[in-house]
């Protein structure tokens, strides 16, 4: 059982977790349904969708590292709120970050709270930011945004954890390498993960766990 917090808790076999990478989710989570999406919006959100239709999960779990000049390497947050922090059309008179004629504000609020974990505000974009100044957002990653709007889109709860990895400097692609190993371990310990469960099998034609 994945406890969220009094009022959300899913059977661990109604849960998809989502990693960006492999080595994100180690051999952790080898027996749990589980997808590799890939690196950016564009992977994330089209490999999620795929996912969807055939598992058909009660919860979406986000599993990554991430960088931040808010939050010490090591610390694990729940993000709540995700802006799209490469969505520039202000010449067009558009707010920043916000995607013209979607009908969303610059802010997307989709993201179950964990208890016992920092709240954060994830900047989602298709670069390895490493100059992070913005105060609007303290996390930055490359997936959450997309995979938090499918979420929504298709009404599944999700929950987004991240394994602060960097500071999202000038140091940040040197810490990254060094730190990814260590998130899976870490969330593993914090979602209470035991080996109870059924195992499941790769397939390796849509490149998720079934």
């Amino acid at each position: 059982m994945i406890t969220i917090n009094p009022k959300y808790a899913f059977p661990v076999e109604d849960v998809l977790f989502t990693f960006a990478l492999a080595s994100e989710a180690a051999d952790v989570f080898t027996d749990y349904k589980h997808l590799i999406c890939g690196i950016g919006k564009v992977n994330a959100a089209y490999n999620l969708m795929k996912a969807i239709q055939q598992e058909k999960p009660k919860l979406i779990v986000n599993l990554g590292s991430a960088g931040s000049n808010h939050y010490k390497k090591g610390d694990i947050v729940c993000c709540s709120k995700f802006i799209q922090r490469d969505m520039d059309v202000r010449g067009l008179g558009y707010d920043q970050y916000e995607t013209p004629l979607s009908g969303l504000p610059p802010i997307l609020e989709y993201g179950l709270q964990m208890d016992g974990l920092p709240e954060a505000v994830c900047g989602t974009g298709d670069n390895f930011e490493m100059a992070h100044s913005t105060t609007i957002y303290n996390v930055v990653d490359m997936e959450a945004y997309a995979l938090a709007l499918v979420a929504m889109k298709e009404n599944i709860p999700f929950l987004s954890l991240k394994y602060i990895s960097d500071g999202a400097d000038g140091n940040a692609a040197e810490d990254w390498t060094v730190q990814v190993h260590k998130a899976a371990l870490a969330f593993g310990e914090i979602l209470k993960l035991g080996k109870q469960d059924i195992p499941v099998t790769y397939n390796e034609h849509s490149g998720y766990y079934d």
